[in-house]
């Protein structure tokens, strides 16, 4: 399975207990819990990891993996990146978005006109930031609050309405 074909859900941040267990900090709510393979990003390639049980605690979770049964083990996979197939994640409401779904799309503003297209999504903290690329400058807009009016998928547009100013900060 190709990398483009999933979407990142977290990494191994270390090792559980003395029977190959690792925790895990998923970056989203994930479904890992109905996940039976997980892949595990190693050296750059995706490797499938049958899934034994879960043991959820908010974003971190407790993973038995099959095959990983000693720290040692788990250890080697300490650091790595966690996949799930696109297909498997759950449908949004109306209007909410996937980080990954939004690269490329075009942000438009109610008054400004178009500002550019969508580079990444960005992590700082709590927040999650869309960030616009622009030729003098980027641009990151706060995706919690006031600023994003719809998201419309098919036409690949992001509308927003940005207070008078922001773009001079």
């Amino acid at each position: 399975m190709d990398i483009d074909s999933c979407y990142r859900i977290g990494y191994i941040e270390k090792t559980h207990g003395l029977k190959g267990e690792v925790t895990i900090v998923a970056r989203e709510s994930i479904p890992i819990q109905k996940a039976s393979t997980i892949l595990v990003e190693v050296n750059g390639t995706l490797v499938p990891y049958l899934v034994e049980r879960v043991s959820d605690r908010g974003d971190k979770a407790f993973v038995k993996l099959e095959d990983v049964d000693s720290p040692e083990q788990a250890k080697a996979l300490k650091g790595c990146s966690l996949y799930l197939p696109k297909k498997v994640r759950p449908k949004l409401d109306r209007g909410g978005f996937y980080d990954d779904e939004v690269i490329g799309f075009e942000v438009e503003d109610e008054k400004l006109g178009l500002l550019g297209e969508i580079r990444e999504v960005v992590q700082i903290g709590p927040s999650r930031l869309l960030a616009i690329g622009r030729p003098l400058k980027e641009i990151l807009i706060p995706i919690q609050g006031p600023f994003i009016q719809s998201v419309n998928k098919s036409k690949k547009k992001v509308r927003v309405d940005l207070p008078e100013g922001f773009l001079d900060i």
